[in-house]
């Protein structure tokens, strides 16, 4: 994967430099730290597309079958008593907007691991079919 030259530059910086330079080299080349990086590139990039699904799409239909509610306008207003600034608004209309993207996003993660995990234990299985051989 990577080049002749890259390794090289790789080595040099690895033997040259403070011991938290090298550590820190290292480090950023564990393959977990590049997963890491792109999970979370991507993890982001998904939750835009389940935000737009919930506030575009679910919500929306949600509102209309419980009698044309618009769950983003559901608040409490408490009036300031005190005669300073405005009154307190709790907005559970997002909030409730905010658990339904947080169930989908938790479901999508449990399928992408039982699809994972299926694919391993198929692994597993055929490693110890061809080691009994």
């Amino acid at each position: 994967m990577k080049t002749e030259k890259a390794k090289k530059t790789l080595e040099k910086a690895k033997n040259s430099g403070s011991g938290f330079r090298k550590e820190f080299i290292e480090f950023i080349n564990r393959g977990s730290v590049v997963d890491l990086a792109v999970g979370v590139a991507v993890g982001g990039a998904f939750t835009a597309i389940v935000n737009s699904l919930v506030n575009d799409i679910i919500m929306p239909i949600v509102g209309l079958v419980a009698g044309g509610v618009d769950f983003t306008g559901l608040a409490i207003r408490i009036p300031n008593f005190f005669g300073t600034g405005d009154e307190a608004v709790i907005a559970y209309g997002n909030f409730i907007q905010n658990v339904i993207q947080f169930l989908i996003i938790a479901w999508v993660i449990f399928m992408i691991i039982k699809a994972m995990n299926r694919i391993n234990r198929k692994k597993d299985a055929k490693a110890e079919k061809e080691a009994k051989k």
